[in-house]
């Protein structure tokens, strides 16, 4: 059986992997590791398709020790110790290596085996996993290893592989294979960044390309039937999950509506929309906040629609929410106001409530000295002066007013009626 054309045209040397420039580029640290041939424990992180372990096996060449592969997926304790045992061999006398593929679902009992190996010198360890190995690997094992990360392949650097691709196509195909610019560029867009699905692409399309005079002509509508949709680099339970939201929350914070819809629209495409509701719920109060309070209103009728009518169709008042809070002004005095309070309550900075605040309807609180308290509706402008907050924290100021239009209108009166009362308190 013919293997797939990513596995022929897998790289053997480390100029010829595309992508990931910024660990092996001329001068960047992987690839000074490599020429040294004293290959430490790694951990490679990053999304399927980038890489991964093709430089595992590189790295591994070219240090001279043999090479053993798992998958955390299926192996097992006892798959961990027979990797070991190959020190025992004239081939592993100078040390093995284990490539780790989805290192992440080693239980803690084999993650902790794992780390005996490794402490004792009889492996070296090149793992890889597609979640974040900060939240999923062994504390030790990390302190341990050095982490890289892997990115996504850029269109630019996809093309090279597809020219290889091309010329290895043509010796498998007898015949001429001519791209299109506009199928090739097609290609390097819809993989997301993914070099193996790339290929696999062009497979496809190369062999349903009817042969014409010689020639298989690659076309941007073969390459649309074959991509009807572009994978998304997406988990609702993991690391790219939160990065969206993320960005989601930090390009509508910063004013980009451009930026707010395209996040949006990879949220909305991966079927979630309960995760950007939630959000936009939240950033009408923590980002527009009291710059423009009837964002929160609307956000939240926005929010509703969308619940009620579904998707597709919620994606329109998502958008109408989405832009709105964009385009708002800006406050986050009241998140700040509410986070100093909690602060002070949590390292105990409460107090006593003061007595003329604490409940009297009942019989004996004035014996206990509970009353006095002066109804602010009996007088000018519905305010009065006197103490709401314990002694302990009498002069404490949570709130600060934002110096956006509505919340320096809401300064202005207060100092209006701080004013008529310092007036009226002279007078009497």
């Amino acid at each position: 059986m013919t293997a797939p054309l990513a596995d022929r045209l897998r790289p053997t040397t480390l100029d010829e992997v595309v992508g990931q420039r910024h660990l092996l580029g001329p001068g960047k640290i992987l690839r000074e590791v490599a020429q040294t041939g004293n290959i430490p424990n790694l951990i490679f992180y990053g999304p399927a398709g980038v890489g991964k372990t093709t430089v595992a096996r590189i790295l591994a060449k070219g240090c001279g020790k043999p090479l053993h592969k798992l998958n955390g997926t299926s192996c097992s304790t006892s798959d961990l110790k027979e990797v070991v045992s190959q020190r025992d061999t004239i081939e592993g006398r100078n040390g093995v290596i284990l490539y780790l593929d989805e290192i992440q679902y080693l239980n803690k009992k084999q993650q902790q085996t794992l780390l005996e190996y490794m402490e004792d010198g009889s492996i070296t360890l090149i793992a890889s996993t597609t979640e974040n190995p900060y939240f999923y690997v062994y504390t030790a094992i990390l302190s341990r290893s050095t982490v890289f990360e892997f990115k996504p392949v850029e269109p630019q650097d996809i093309r090279p592989a597809l020219d290889r691709g091309i010329r290895q196509l043509e010796q498998d195909l007898g015949c001429a294979v001519q791209g299109e610019e506009d199928a090739l560029q097609a290609i390097c867009t819809a993989c997301g960044g993914d070099v193996r699905k790339a290929l696999n692409i062009l497979e496809l399309v190369a062999s349903a390309a009817p042969e014409v005079e010689g020639v298989r002509t690659l076309t941007p509508e073969v390459v649309a039937q074959a991509t009807q949709r572009a994978p998304l680099r997406y988990d609702r339970d993991a690391d790219e999950h939160y990065d969206i939201l993320s960005a989601f929350q930090k390009s509508i914070r910063g004013s980009d509506e451009n930026a707010g819809l395209h996040y949006l629209a990879r949220l909305l495409e991966a079927g979630d929309l309960i995760s950007p509701c939630r959000r936009l719920l939240v950033m009408a109060s923590e980002d527009v906040g009291l710059a423009y309070p009837q964002a929160a209103s609307i956000v939240k009728a926005c929010v509703d629609s969308a619940f009620q009518l579904g998707l597709p169709e919620a994606r329109i008042p998502l958008a109408q929410a989405v832009i709105l809070l964009c385009t708002a002004p800006k406050s986050n005095s009241a998140i700040m106001a509410i986070d100093a309070a909690l602060a002070d309550v949590r390292k105990g900075n409460i107090g006593n409530v003061p007595l003329h605040l604490k409940d009297c309807h009942y019989e004996g609180a004035k014996k206990l000295g509970r009353g006095g308290y002066q109804y602010a509706h009996d007088f000018p402008n519905g305010y009065v002066s006197q103490q709401y907050l314990p002694d302990a924290i009498k002069d404490r100021v949570y709130y600060h007013f934002g110096a956006n239009k509505t919340e320096q209108a809401a300064l202005a009166y207060r100092q209006k009626i701080l004013q008529a009362e310092q007036e009226r308190l002279k007078q009497k």
